[in-house]
């Protein structure tokens, strides 16, 4: 799975030669200058190389992961590796001046697997709060239903979910409904 439209966004302070040996050995790139350079690339793009110093490494990802999430990649040309690399979490890869085409295709293919699993995991991550959220509204709401109604958690369970499957709504949503107006009331 070879990537087909990456962009290269180049600071204008470092000196040009690596980007110029990457378009050659990859002759598909898109160079990018600024921003609005950028938002007109970034849909078309399969990937991220940013060439910038890494004290601008940071501020360049959450400029393109605003726009549009894509694997990312840092062209690094740093004469030495800080002592402790702050990354970001979402550069997905290295490249470096000194690689060939081989080299490079195979750095971006790792790169693209890794920002698809990191994807995965965020998505993941995303429900598994989603459904502790919703855990907690269905906590609160049997709490509630137990003092208002006298009943215990298991018939206040078994009320929130006929509740839910006669208003054809989620369990957390209808919960979430009797914690708030029971707030609102009782505030």
């Amino acid at each position: 799975m070879t990537m087909n439209k990456p962009l290269v966004w180049q600071d204008s302070e470092l000196d040009p030669t690596p980007i110029v040996s990457l378009n050659n050995c990859y002759r598909n790139l898109t160079n990018v200058r600024n921003e609005s350079e950028l938002r007109q690339a970034l849909p078309v793009a399969s990937a991220a190389i940013l060439y910038v110093p890494y004290s601008k490494l940071s501020e360049r990802q959450i400029a393109i992961t605003n726009t549009r999430r894509l694997p990312i990649l840092w062209l690094c040309n740093e004469p030495r590796v800080p002592k402790e690399p702050e990354w970001g979490y979402s550069l997905d890869g290295l490249l470096f001046p000194s690689m060939d085409r081989h080299q490079i295709d195979w750095a971006l293919q790792a790169a693209t697997r890794a920002y698809a699993e990191r994807k995965r995991w965020l998505e993941e991550k995303e429900q598994l709060l989603l459904r502790i959220e919703e855990r907690k509204w269905i906590d609160q709401a049997k709490g509630i239903l137990c003092e208002i109604k006298g009943i215990s958690e298991s018939e206040a369970y078994d009320f929130l979910r006929k509740q839910a499957m006669n208003e054809r709504k989620r369990m957390g949503d209808v919960a979430a409904s009797i914690v708030k107006v029971y707030q609102l009331i009782h505030g």
